[in-house]
């Protein structure tokens, strides 16, 4: 893994346009980035490597004791003094804007120099090798069952290189994620359904996890092409821990990206000290907090990657913040502001964002059920931050009677409710948990970013439907 050869010739180029904007400016940030991400895809019926989603660009960030500013661009070679006071032209506030700014002190940074690799082993498979295992991959689940429609078989690697340059800091940050995936559509008469299992990692652990599961799609839709829908009501629920991630991304994760404090539209923000979770519960998020696709080591603004715990002992006691909204706040950033591009504004974000292990066996839990479900494959959801209101959906459940899972199996399955109610009925957490890492999450509808979640199994009471 390999620092990037083009932001590595422009450190003295970032040197240069901070000290020609420090005039003027109380801070000076340049944050420059190179993402390259490759696709490459198997199926029935063709293959192919293609580029995916990347990016190579500067964004300036500026604070002037009244508020922060932001400039992107693809070049930052040339006259720095023209360039500084082309920035500062198109950064001038209005006269009415600048009566409505918010006065504040970006935080103090540290004195740092320092250069962070993560190293993968995107280097040891070329495309045509990737091509070939994921064809041969897609032939042996096409050949399970003449029922399989089709078979995807994707593996998507993507590096990252960021560099950081402010009049007190110069970082740099390279690293590598690879997610994959089989998807199979399945028919049995008129009934189709696709399902999918995912890897994520390095590359050998992806192709390693794939052929490891292969034939679960197709087992579980063999099971779904006969499933019902679940009849509506309050149960008692057992999640793996994909839809404990999800409860988690959800209930307070939104809920305390504390741009939205700022703008009074987090309940939680009310709740910071207070008991908001049963006291068994336990949450962190952090870039520094699990290795995943939301890992780096230090945030779109410059500070270093942290581990923050959200949730303890059942009491909310810390937000994620960007810069800006910690400044607007008077705390300390977390290391949570991210960028869809270096063309999009930075907000507060999460990262890995779960739920830690309780005491539990997860046996135990299922045996603690009469009858109620036990929730399986996050598909989506949605949060209300400012009524606290939630809605999440699983692939599926299984029916449990008696402490036993059964055959019965519903989809979808959504749950909905208050997110404090939730979060005070969760009544065991299992002692083994899994962070998932191939998902992406938008702020609303837009400003996408890669995140992980997971966590143990818990047991909830929550409505059903």
């Amino acid at each position: 893994m390999r620092f990037s050869t083009y932001l590595d010739s422009q450190r003295q180029n970032a040197r240069e346009l901070v000290e020609a904007l420090s005039g003027d400016f109380a801070y000076v940030g340049v944050l420059g980035t190179d993402v390259r991400q490759t696709v490459v895809r198997a199926d029935k019926k063709m293959s192919v490597v293609r580029d995916g989603n990347g990016e190579c660009g500067f964004v300036v960030k500026l604070h002037d004791g009244r508020a922060f500013y932001e400039y992107s661009t693809d070049d930052i070679s040339g006259d720095k003094k023209a360039l500084a006071e082309k920035i500062k032209k198109e950064t001038a506030l209005s006269a009415s804007l600048a009566e409505g700014a918010i006065v504040s002190d970006p935080v103090p940074e540290e004195e740092l120099k320092r250069d962070f690799i993560r190293e993968s082993d995107f280097d040891e498979y070329s495309d045509p090798e990737l091509l070939g295992k994921c064809r041969e991959i897609s032939e042996k689940v096409l050949a399970m069952d003449e029922k399989i429609l089709n078979a995807i078989v994707m593996v998507r690697p993507y590096t990252v290189s960021k560099l950081f340059v402010s009049k007190k800091r110069e970082l740099s940050q390279c690293y590598g994620w690879g997610n994959g995936f089989i998807l199979i559509a399945y028919a049995d008469g008129k009934m189709v359904q696709t399902r999918h299992i995912n890897g994520f990692a390095n590359i050998g652990e992806i192709l390693s996890d794939l052929e490891k599961h292969i034939a679960e799609p197709l087992e579980l839709a063999r099971h779904l092409v006969k499933a019902q829908p679940i009849e509506p009501g309050v149960y008692d629920v057992i999640t793996d821990s994909s839809i404990s991630g999800l409860i988690a991304h959800e209930a307070f994760g939104h809920g305390v990206e504390m741009d939205q404090f700022v703008k009074d539209r987090a309940l939680a923000k009310q709740f910071v000290g207070k008991y908001v979770a049963s006291p068994i519960t336990n949450m962190r998020d952090g870039a520094a907090a699990a290795v995943s696709a939301a890992s780096y080591f230090f945030d779109d603004d410059g500070v270093l990657a942290h581990d923050t715990q959200i949730i303890k002992d059942g009491v909310l006691v810390a937000g994620l913040s960007d810069l800006a909204s910690a400044a607007q706040l008077g705390v300390a950033p977390s290391g949570n502001g991210r960028r869809d591009s270096y063309k999009r504004k930075a907000y507060s974000r999460m990262t890995n964002t779960f739920f830690e292990t309780g005491k539990d066996k997860l046996e135990d839990m299922i045996k603690s059920v009469k009858h109620g479900y036990m929730l399986f494959q996050t598909n989506n959801g949605m949060e209300d931050p400012k009524n606290w209101q939630i809605q999440c959906t699983a692939e599926y459940g299984i029916e449990i009677v008696d402490g036993r899972l059964t055959d019965n199996y519903v989809a979808p399955v959504v749950m909905s409710g208050s997110v404090p109610e939730l979060l005070k009925s969760i009544s065991m957490v299992s002692d083994e948990k899994e962070i998932h890492g191939s998902g992406m999450c938008g702020k609303g509808y837009k400003e996408w970013v890669n995140v992980s979640d997971g966590g143990p199994a818990l047991k909830v009471r929550v409505k059903l439907g």
